[in-house]
């Protein structure tokens, strides 16, 4: 009986035991799977980014090769235009001594341009400082003075030259052109142009001293005309230096939509420029081109 228990306790002994070591190695096998199971997945998310990176240098890779191709593909064409030049430099042969005396005479040229150039500018200068000193506080705020590009122009008011709703000369101007004359007379080696403005106003061609006038057109000429027979008949202006023009409402310097405006549009411009052949003679005075010459 004794034998029979103690055998049954080492059973038991053992059994209980053996439990004990099983469950443990339980506990470590999971532990270890799931530190098997987390350095897996770093694994899995390293292999995915090392993918996209590879991608990414596979595109950079092609880019690269396609603008290694367009290189070689520059290169070969800068290389062919270089061989024919230097084929064309072979074929040519330059005559040095020639080329300089062309550039020479090119650079005298342009001295000769800008020393005209600046003699105009001085006379313009002169000119403008020679009428302005000569015209009154009062002529002054109804005469507008200016050289642009070369060209003097000087805008007189139509209530200053021309009579209430007329195209004649007024007696108020009589002062004011006799000036203007001596200055024009003075410089001989300049043309004149009487340029004749309106605002946009539409003639009134009901008062008796506009029934033969049709527009703006008409009217802007009238008073050009006026002006230029004005300087012929009372100040003996060459009539061949003048010429008259008009441009109607079609050349404002300002906006209509004010009576200031319109005031200010409703002008006559004398413009003074240098004689056309004078220019002429200095491009016919031109160097002949390099090729002309051969």
């Amino acid at each position: 009986m004794k034998k029979n228990v103690l055998a049954i306790s080492l059973i038991a002994g053992c059994l209980l035991a053996t439990s004990c070591v099983s469950k443990k190695d339980l506990e470590n096998c999971q532990l270890e799977n799931k530190e098997l199971t987390s350095k897996y997945q770093d694994t899995q998310d390293k292999l995915a980014d090392a993918n996209t990176k590879l991608a990414a240098s596979r595109v950079r890779v092609a880019s690269l090769e396609d603008q290694l191709e367009q290189s070689k593909s520059t290169l070969e064409s800068l290389q062919n235009s270089l061989d024919k030049s230097l084929t064309a430099s072979s074929q040519t042969t330059v005559n040095i001594s020639k080329l300089v005396d062309q550039i020479n005479e090119s650079n005298q040229y342009i001295r000769h341009l800008v020393e005209v150039k600046s003699k105009s500018d001085s006379l313009n200068l002169i000119l403008t400082n020679n009428l302005t000193r000569s015209l009154s506080k009062e002529e002054l705020k109804e005469v507008d003075v200016q050289v642009l590009k070369g060209v003097v122009y000087i805008s007189l008011a139509d209530n200053m030259l021309y009579k209430s709703g007329s195209y004649e000369i007024n007696e108020r101007a009589a002062e004011t052109l006799s000036k203007i004359a001596k200055i024009i007379k003075d410089y001989k080696d300049y043309d004149v142009l009487i340029e004749g403005n309106t605002d946009n106003v539409p003639v009134n061609t009901s008062s008796a001293a506009m029934k033969n006038i049709r527009n703006n057109w008409d009217l802007s000429c009238l008073r050009a005309s006026s002006v230029v027979q004005s300087l012929i008949n009372d100040y003996g202006v060459d009539p061949k230096r003048l010429t008259a023009g008009g441009r109607g409402e079609f050349n404002p310097v300002t906006s209509n939509n004010t009576e200031v405006g319109k005031q200010r549009n409703r002008r006559t411009q004398i413009i003074i420029t240098p004689k056309l052949d004078q220019f002429m003679d200095l491009i016919d005075k031109a160097p002949e081109s390099a090729d002309s010459a051969n």
